[in-house]
């Protein structure tokens, strides 16, 4: 793996992301299965995410891939308070227990596990490996291929109009996020953001895939926090030299 790693990080990241997109989707049908949602899922995405973790320690990518301090004080993030809204808006309208208590642990550890995995295979190996080349080409591919890593989800029941809505919402994410770990050199924040937003959904009273009144409204004023937030990083965070 490391050999590949060296030879072409790209390639590295593309073969991450077929593993992880794959493994998931089998492991969806395998809970279902079983009739517990999200347990196998849940074992996939810590065991996958402990092989990966694992090779970055063991080749000291920890700081290349963000797995360390920010190189900007939080209050010049405005202490990333227009990250974690977004995140927290599921719950706005109300909680309420989506799952069995145990498919809540599953679905909780699951979605930390895929907080870790997407934002170091899109934001740290797919994204550095494209900056070598070209930053802002890295910017755009790295963003673009996570919200389309979510069409998958059209094989798992999801109809179109949810996954137009969580494309869109991904898209969004997805340009936030690299421009932070761009400009801060860490993935901390990014990680807690998607672990945390993913998570909530388990104790959303709303169904935040319906194509209601509500949750148009709602995912439009998430996009302007997102949109605003990104500008203002690119605005005022200064680039790193890389």
């Amino acid at each position: 793996m490391k050999k590949l790693f060296d030879k072409n990080e790209v390639t590295f990241a593309v073969i991450l992301i077929v593993v992880y997109v794959v493994g998931s989707s089998i492991m969806q049908g395998v809970s279902e299965s079983l009739g517990q949602q999200y347990l196998a899922e849940m074992v996939f995405h810590i065991a996958m995410s402990a092989a990966v973790f694992a090779f970055i320690k063991k080749n000291g990518l920890m700081k290349y891939l963000g797995l360390c301090p920010s190189e900007v004080p939080a209050g010049k993030m405005l202490f990333y308070i227009p990250l974690l809204l977004p995140a927290v808006m599921p719950v706005f309208f109300g909680v309420a227990l989506n799952y069995s208590p145990m498919e809540t642990v599953f679905h909780t550890v699951s979605m930390i596990g895929v907080g870790f995995l997407e934002e170091i295979i899109f934001r740290g190996f797919l994204f550095k490996g494209i900056c070598k080349s070209n930053v802002t080409r890295a910017i755009v591919i790295s963003s673009v291929t996570f919200a389309m890593g979510h069409i998958v989800n059209l094989l798992n029941g999801y109809d179109i109009t949810q996954q137009l809505i969580q494309i869109v919402y991904a898209v969004a994410v997805g340009f936030l996020l690299v421009f932070i770990f761009h400009r801060t050199g860490s993935l901390i924040m990014c990680i807690v953001f998607h672990a945390l937003n993913n998570s909530l959904t388990a104790f959303a009273a709303t169904n935040w895939g319906e194509a209601s009144a509500l949750n148009m409204i709602l995912l439009a004023v998430r996009l302007v926090i997102m949109a605003g937030y990104t500008v203002c990083i690119v605005k005022f965070i200064p680039k790193r030299a890389e």
